[in-house]
């Protein structure tokens, strides 16, 4: 009991002390900071918020399709990410994400957020591009780090739905600390980040709006490497149970839907209307409307594919396919039109239905579907974005191949491969470090018995209700 208590006094005495840890930790605070636009600070710090919901909304939408015995161990694999990454993103997550440094990775200059403060431009000074002085030039450098914080600590926690009911909650820990450092900030720094090796900041130019490749496909593809490596469940595929709440995804899937507005509408990083060429554009506004409308149309056609296949569509479908048409508006939803989002939402869902069908045929017990939505979804809106873009709603961005612009499509195979290749990879060895070391799967009996009570001391329902084998 001393031993633990003297643990916890020295974790906590090195967490106080980092501020004094000399200049290289410090907070460096502009003397005088630029003033920020009122209404686009307002609008970035609510989209912040917005998306931070998206996790517990994750964390229902998973929780109401496992065991009621596992639903406080599947709701925690989502909770605890805004815990772990929420201090790592402060720490270092950021500085290697968004500074300026290699075309593959940020540098170590705003480590503790040392020079990330209220300031509004020029803070990106000093490197290639030279016209790139800010990430929003509207907004507090702060308010644009903890947007980008939101986005970090639910992509992580996307994978949890492959390797529900069997991984033991401290691996998971250790897995997800190591992913948003090892996996999460190289993609994040390439795609988004000022010099990054796949972006529209001196890059290869891919378009990626809110998250499709460094989101949706980096998760989807660790999830698949997860549930293949850490194998399937002891029940897996003869016991399985149908899912224990189904008011718990749907009330995910709206909270999702709900906050998937900051996640995409967000992204355009302020409310202001701007031009392409005669055009008057405002890119919040066409993310906004693509959202809803991707969201729509890939809830009716997960619909009309049960009733039309199966005889009768369901709850759980309506929620699965408005989760797949957002999952493929995201890399689009600041680049395509009212009309493309429909087009993108219905064959999104269309094929996510089939991945879901594909992936029970190859037995690969990825639990509650995370690569056939996300992965797969991931892709999908990916190569749609390349197709359906157009300078006439984003002048900063780039017309796809519908108006004559074939090379985005190669380049947005380029990218693809490269977050497969990355995702598929670093997860393989981050798992086989991992169950070399401290071990990946809760013990067999633990695993039939519940993962809440022997993970976490506590159950989600009184066990006179609870689904306990006799």
């Amino acid at each position: 009991m001393l031993k633990k208590v003297v643990m916890i006094g020295v974790i906590t005495l090195f967490i106080l002390g980092i501020p004094l840890m000399g200049n290289a930790l410090a907070q460096t605070p502009a003397a005088t900071p630029p003033a920020a636009d009122t209404g686009d600070t307002a609008f970035m710090l609510i989209s912040s918020a917005l998306v931070l919901l998206m996790t517990p909304g994750l964390a229902f939408f998973y929780g109401g399709f496992v065991r009621s015995r596992n639903i406080l161990n599947t709701l925690m694999m989502s909770f605890v990410l805004m815990a772990i990454v929420g201090v790592t993103w402060i720490l270092w997550g950021y500085s290697l994400a968004f500074a300026p440094g290699l075309p593959f990775i940020g540098g170590l200059q705003w480590l503790g957020l040392n020079g990330v403060g209220l300031e509004t431009t020029d803070y990106l000074k000093g490197a290639n591009p030279v016209e790139v002085v800010s990430y929003a030039a509207t907004i507090p450098h702060q308010a644009f780090m903890i947007y980008q914080a939101m986005f970090a600590i639910i992509t992580p926690a996307l994978i949890s739905g492959a390797i529900a009911e069997r991984m033991s909650f401290r691996a998971y820990s250790l897995f997800v600390l190591l992913w948003s450092t090892f996996i999460y900030t190289p993609l994040a720094h390439m795609v988004w980040a000022k010099g990054g090796f796949l972006g529209l900041y001196g890059g290869l130019g891919a378009l990626d709006f809110a998250g499709g490749t460094v989101v949706h496909i980096s998760s989807g593809v660790s999830a698949l490497v997860a549930a293949i490596v850490l194998g399937p469940r002891k029940t897996y595929p003869d016991r399985l149970s149908p899912p224990h709440n189904v008011p718990f995804i749907l009330l995910g899937a709206a909270l999702l839907w709900f906050g998937w507005f900051g996640f995409n509408a967000g992204s355009a990083l302020s409310i202001a209307s701007g031009t392409s060429g005669n055009l008057v554009t405002n890119v919040a506004t066409t993310a906004f409307v693509a959202t809803n409308t991707a969201a729509a149309a890939g809830a009716l056609m997960w619909l009309i594919l049960e009733a039309v296949l199966r005889g009768k569509p369901t709850a759980v479908g309506a929620a699965t396919g408005a989760v797949a048409g957002l999952v493929g508006i995201t890399p689009a939803a600041g680049f395509v039109t009212p009309l493309s989002a429909i087009l993108i939402g219905f064959i999104t869902a269309f094929v996510c239905f089939y991945a879901v069908s594909f992936k029970h045929k190859l037995q690969i017990d990825d639990a509650l579907d995370t690569y056939p939505v996300h992965g797969v979804g991931g892709t999908v809106g990916a190569i749609l974005t390349a197709i359906f873009a157009t300078t006439q709603v984003n002048g900063a961005g780039k017309n796809g191949v519908l108006r004559g612009n074939f090379g985005e499509l190669v380049i947005e195979i380029v990218a693809i491969a490269i977050a497969y290749a990355i995702a598929g990879v670093g997860t393989w060895l981050i798992l086989k470090i991992i169950d070399a070391t401290i071990g990946l799967r809760v013990k067999e009996e633990a695993e039939y018995q519940g993962l809440d009570i022997n993970e976490h001391g506590e159950e989600g329902y009184n066990s006179e209700f609870g689904d306990r084998p006799k």
